[in-house]
C-alpha cells in the first residue's frame, strides 16, 4: 500500500523528481497516496457500520466525482492532508518504514552503512556524482518472482536475535484485530520472539484487542484510548 501511494505521488507532474520547491507542489499525487494510506487506518466493518452504501445525496444522479459518503470522506482527508505535509517527507518517511527490519542481519548491515557514512562525512570525502549514482536505471530483463519458503527456522533465530537487547526487560505488545496496517498477527509474532530469546519470557506480555472491542483498525490508538491507555497504566503500575 505504501509503494502505491509513492506511485501515484510521484505520478504527479508537479513533483518533478522531488524539484518542486520552487513551483507548484504536486497536491494532487498528495491528495490521492493520503486517500489510500486512509484506507489502512480504519477496518472495513467500520467503514460499513460508518457509511455502509449511503450516498452524499441520493437525489442527485450517480457520477464519477465522489458520490458515495465513504468517498466524500476520503476526498476531504486528501485534500486537507495534500496542503498540510511535505510529498518528498512522506516518499523518504513511507520509504523508511517499508525497510525497517527487527532482524539482526538487517541492523548489522544499517549499523555498517552508518559507519561508512560516518567515515565518508568525517573525512570530508563527497558523494560521486556521476549520472551511474544518481539514477535508478530500469533492468535489462523483467524480474521474476522467486519461489521462497516462508518464515525458516534461520528468519526466526534472525528477529530473536535481533530483538535480543529488549528480550529481558519487560515489555508490553499490544495487537489490534481489525488493524490492517500493522496486523495482530505481526505482534504477536514479536512477542514469541522475545519471549524466546529471553530469560525472564513471563515479562513479556502481549494484549490483543478484538472487534468486539475496536472496529477503528490502526487509528484504535488514537479513538480508543481508554482501551489502549488502560492496559499501558496497569502494565507501568505493575513494572
Amino acid at each position: 500500500m505504501r509503494h502505491t501511494q509513492r506511485q501515484v505521488l510521484m505520478a504527479d507532474p508537479n513533483w518533478k523528481r522531488g524539484f518542486y520547491y520552487d513551483g507548484v507542489p504536486p497536491h494532487v499525487g498528495m491528495k490521492l497516496a493520503r486517500e489510500i494510506a486512509t484506507i489502512t487506518y480504519r477496518s472495513g466493518p467500520e467503514w460499513e457500520e460508518r457509511f455502509g452504501r449511503d450516498r452524499a445525496d441520493p437525489s442527485k444522479t450517480p457520477a464519477l466525482c465522489p458520490d458515495f459518503l465513504i468517498e466524500t470522506y476520503l476526498d476531504h482527508a486528501g485534500e486537507k492532508f495534500c496542503l498540510e505535509y511535505d510529498p518528498n517527507s512522506l516518499l523518504y518517511v513511507s520509504k523508511a518504514m517499508d525497510l525497517f527490519d527487527l532482524g539482526a542481519a538487517n541492523r548489522a548491515r544499517a549499523q555498517q552503512h552508518i559507519a561508512e557514512a560516518t567515515d565518508k562525512y568525517n573525512s570530508s570525502i563527497t558523494a560521486p556524482t556521476s549520472d551511474s549514482a544518481l539514477t535508478c536505471s530500469l533492468p535489462t530483463t523483467p524480474y521474476k518472482e522467486q519461489p521462497r519458503a516462508g518464515i525458516t527456522e534461520f528468519s526466526k533465530q534472525d528477529l530473536i536475535d535481533g530483538m535480543r537487547s529488549m528480550a529481558n526487560h519487560k515489555v508490553l505488545v499490544l495487537g489490534v484485530d481489525s488493524d490492517i496496517l500493522f496486523p495482530s498477527w505481526q505482534q504477536r509474532e514479536i512477542a514469541d520472539m522475545l519471549k524466546a530469546g529471553s530469560d525472564y519470557p513471563e515479562g513479556i506480555e502481549y494484549i490483543e484487542l478484538g472487534q468486539d472491542i475496536s472496529l477503528f483498525g490502526h487509528d484504535t490508538f488514537l479513538l480508543a484510548v481508554d482501551h489502549v491507555g488502560g492496559p499501558m497504566k496497569r502494565f507501568l503500575e505493575r513494572s
